[in-house]
């Protein structure tokens, strides 16, 4: 298969790219990052052969941009067989009536806008060529609500209604759709939602277990891997330590399971 990935330069997107081309599948890396793009996709060029990783920077916030990408990728990789749309972020932990404008504007252009360009990129070269699956990364934070996360839940609910909008746009044709949506996950989430304040980002993952980028890129796996009569529509995965969004349990009965 040739998998297209959002966000792929770190985190879930660089752990789902790593799991595809384990299985033996070419993966196209997008993110902004042009530069660890690069890296990576050199690094698993050779680990699993060339032709496995094709970098392609990119700003899913820009429409055109996003369209322009999917239209001139080489020929040999223009057939998208799964698309992982993974970038995502939030801004603050702040009331909603405190968080800025850019704030606001920044966590619904990349989580909203960002998931609806590529769906807008990418369904039509599926539906033309009768096969294809979208898999949205969604988030716990599309079912549970926290203090200070109002508009990050709010812009991860309108992602689990496109995901899901999205199944029923494409009912009786041969696509799937799939959201999976993860809890706390031990990433740079936290360290780009305080802006770079490593000891705060820290802190949201200590003395608990969180889950690991590997684990939410298996679930992606496993879900495309189907049989073609199957269609996965979501995957809500937490680690054991998280009952709800904030309802997360730390210290010693955690830690020495």
């Amino acid at each position: 298969m040739t998998v297209f990935i959002t966000g792929a330069s770190a985190g879930i997107g660089a752990a789902t790219a790593h799991a595809f081309a384990s299985g033996g599948h070419r993966v196209v890396l997008a993110a902004r990052s042009a530069d660890t793009l690069a890296d990576l996709a050199r690094s698993l060029n050779e680990r699993h052969g060339e032709n496995t990783a094709l970098a392609l920077p990119l700003d899913v916030t820009d429409a055109e941009a996003h369209a322009r990408a999917i239209t001139d990728l080489p020929s040999d990789w223009r057939d998208i067989d799964v698309a992982v749309l993974n970038a995502g972020l939030a801004k603050g932990l702040s009331p909603v009536w405190e968080n800025t404008v850019e704030e606001v504007n920044q966590m619904v252009d990349v989580n909203v806008k960002g998931v609806l360009n590529g769906i807008r990129a990418l369904i039509p070269g599926m539906l033309d060529r009768a096969r294809g699956h979208m898999v949205i990364i969604g988030s716990t934070a599309s079912h549970f609500v926290y203090p200070g996360g109002t508009i990050y839940c709010a812009t991860k609910h309108a992602v689990r209604a496109l995901a899901l909008g999205l199944k029923q746009d494409l009912h009786a044709t041969p696509l799937r759709v799939s959201l999976v949506s993860p809890g706390l996950v031990e990433t740079d989430f936290s360290l780009v939602r305080f802006s770079g304040d490593a000891q705060r980002a820290d802190a949201v993952y200590s003395d608990t277990v969180a889950l690991t980028p590997e684990d939410v890129a298996e679930a992606v796996v496993w879900a495309t891997t189907q049989p073609s009569r199957v269609n996965v529509q979501e995957v809500l995965v937490t680690p054991r330590a998280q009952a709800a969004g904030g309802a997360i349990a730390r210290g010693d009965e955690v830690l020495n399971v």
